[in-house]
């Protein structure tokens, strides 16, 4: 099969659906498929918006022997404004593409609107409509099946009108959504979220994701707390995100000095990219001395990273899955969520992890608390996640169920197959 990806970033660009698309394009191309990815050049997600996020070469290259065409973002002045203006006339077509969070590409949506000879064409990520749209014209051309993995933030589940939920379900949204084909989603939550909208249960995949855990177990623990700073006895409590308001790094660090006054030996380990409504709050604790603040690990930090880690702290708003919780729990790393988005579904409460109220810092500070001092808990916790990896969380049937959707649909779109339904039936 000739498959296109679309998306918009890829790595080296770092995030959760471009590592997810990235893993299945190799895995694709290593059963004999051929892959093109189309996306953009921002490596910072501020390049969608704004000339100084960090931008990568564009033009043609094999990553894994996967074939990424990458398109210039087009910046003009004053453009989030006079988009989020343009994005209220209620025409839900016309807000998709005027989204102010949009990476606009023209010479992407001019290709996609002359290619020819795909199989299939699979985009990600809400909420950049953008490409999404670049991606269907791209298989109606081809009369190909368009197939979607949105990547629902769901927000706060004990609230259906939630900010986050309304703005991932609104109508330029769904106008993307019901184009697709099929649609893959991380959960049930996320699945009956689709269905409340009106996308037929049929169309709809509850894949979920996996982990390998040969790609972030391993770390050096007694090394690794030397490095940064870390006691060796200290009960540290880890975040690998995104730090932003939305992944809950500000609200973590707000609980972290409610723990304090009980706790006040525990650490935090943070490690990711920095957003910038995080760096606004971080001047207010960058002279805490028992938070050791990481910028983007390599692969050996990351496995330092969990192997110094006692609790995964996720109070994230926005998260589909959280991959970064099966990796913790691949090291027996117990966590600590946010009743959120696809955490909620995830993590189950009292047997691998605790979740608590979307929002309430005292309860996280409650929760974080309860498992620092008590270390057959978190024993007790983490290795019941550890299991669940073995058995629920791997990689195999997770890309096997994409590629037998992807075939399935070619061969219901190929020439003849009406004709072969016809006198089967």
């Amino acid at each position: 099969m000739r498959i296109a990806h679309v998306i918009h970033r890829y790595p080296p660009a770092l995030g959760g659906a471009e590592a997810y698309f990235a893993r299945l394009s190799r895995y694709l191309v290593e059963h004999g498929e051929n892959v093109i990815v189309l996306t953009t050049d921002a490596y910072d997600l501020e390049a969608f918006w704004s000339p100084r996020g960090r931008r990568l070469p564009t033009g043609e290259s094999q990553q894994d022997g996967v074939c990424v065409r990458r398109f210039a973002i087009e910046h003009r002045i004053g453009q989030r404004y006079w988009r989020k203006l343009l994005s209220l006339i209620p025409i839900p077509r016309w807000q998709a593409f005027q989204l102010p969070c949009n990476p606009r590409a023209p010479d992407l949506w001019w290709t996609c609107n002359e290619a020819t000879g795909f199989d299939v064409v699979h985009a990600s990520a809400l909420p950049y409509a953008y490409p999404l749209l670049c991606a269907e014209r791209l298989a109606r051309r081809c009369q190909a099946p368009f197939l979607l993995t949105p990547f629902l933030h769901l927000g706060d589940v004990a609230s259906p009108r939630d900010r986050t939920r309304r703005a991932y379900l609104a109508p330029a949204m769904r106008y993307v959504m019901h184009r697709a084909d099929a649609l893959f989603v991380q959960t049930h939550l996320e699945r009956d979220a689709l269905k409340s909208v009106g996308i037929p249960e049929n169309r709809i995949l509850v894949q979920g994701l996996g982990v390998e855990p040969g790609e972030c177990t391993g770390g050096n623990r007694r090394e690794a707390r030397r490095r940064w700073g870390i006691p060796a006895d200290a009960v540290v409590v880890g975040h690998l995100a995104n730090k932003s308001v939305e992944k809950g790094t500000v609200d973590l660090l707000h609980a972290m000095r409610h723990v304090w006054q009980h706790h006040p030996e525990a650490r935090l380990l943070l490690a990711g990219p920095e957003m910038p409504n995080f760096q606004a709050v971080w001047r207010m604790f960058a002279g805490e001395r028992r938070i050791c603040n990481l910028g983007v690990l390599s692969e050996q930090e990351k496995r330092d990273f969990y192997a110094a880690s006692d609790i995964f702290a996720l109070p994230s708003r926005s998260d589909s899955f959280g991959l970064v919780l099966l990796e913790a729990w691949a090291n027996a790393v117990p966590s600590v969520a946010y009743r959120a988005g696809g955490l909620a579904e995830v993590v189950r409460h009292e047997r691998d992890g605790l979740l608590v109220p979307c929002g309430c810092i005292t309860a996280l500070a409650e929760a974080l608390g309860e498992l620092i001092g008590n270390p057959a808990k978190r024993r007790i916790l983490g290795q019941a996640g550890q299991r669940r990896v073995v058995t629920e969380h791997r990689w195999q049937p997770k890309l096997d169920l994409v590629r037998e959707t992807y075939r399935r649909l070619a061969a219901e779109r190929s020439p003849g197959s009406a004709q072969r339904r016809l006198q089967a039936a």
